[in-house]
């Protein structure tokens, strides 16, 4: 290694330094004020604190000529807290099949248990995902119909689970 330091050479010193950004006609017009370009984008509402960010990107055409998805207009309740929820209905879940695989019955308490403690955010994460396929329902009938009632089969399909889930509940609490 030797010590030499890096030299600095300045931009006039280059070969061809002439077409340089600084050099092209116009250059001389001073640069746009930083804080007349901030306050645009903090008069735009959907900046204010506490505003969540909506997907505003324009919306692919599908094969079919029809758009590829309904963007969300309104976020629903939850918002980044479903996968959390999600995930302890897991967890209590795996355990609870787990235990009724291994032998446990209804009535023990590695099964009731679970149950319960991941029963509440299961029906909250279905009752979610049920307000956001209803909304997108109600967006596609205008569309596309048959895109429409395929999202409507799923949220009876998520209501047909919650029942599901409560007689499983019931079991377990008579047992």
């Amino acid at each position: 290694m030797s010590n030499e330091r890096p030299r600095i050479v300045r931009p006039d010193q280059i070969a061809g330094a002439e077409a340089l950004p600084h050099a092209l006609p116009g250059a001389e017009e001073p640069a746009p004020d930083a804080g007349d370009l901030m306050r645009g984008v903090l008069l735009d509402e959907r900046y204010e604190p506490g505003m969540i960010k909506l997907d505003r990107q324009p919306v692919p055409i599908a094969d079919d000529g029809l758009p590829a998805f309904v963007p969300e207009l309104e976020p629903t309740p939850l918002r980044g807290g479903y996968i959390y929820l999600s995930v302890v209905a897991l967890v209590c879940g795996t355990i609870v099949i787990s235990a009724l695989n291994l032998g446990a019955r209804w009535s023990d308490g590695v099964v009731k248990v679970p149950l319960l403690i991941g029963a509440v955010p299961l029906f909250i994460a279905m009752a979610e995902a049920a307000l956001r396929i209803a909304r997108s329902v109600g967006a596609w009938w205008p569309i596309s119909r048959g895109r429409a009632l395929f999202r409507a089969g799923w949220v009876l399909m998520i209501g047909a689970l919650a029942a599901i889930v409560l007689a499983a509940i019931g079991v377990a609490l008579s047992a």
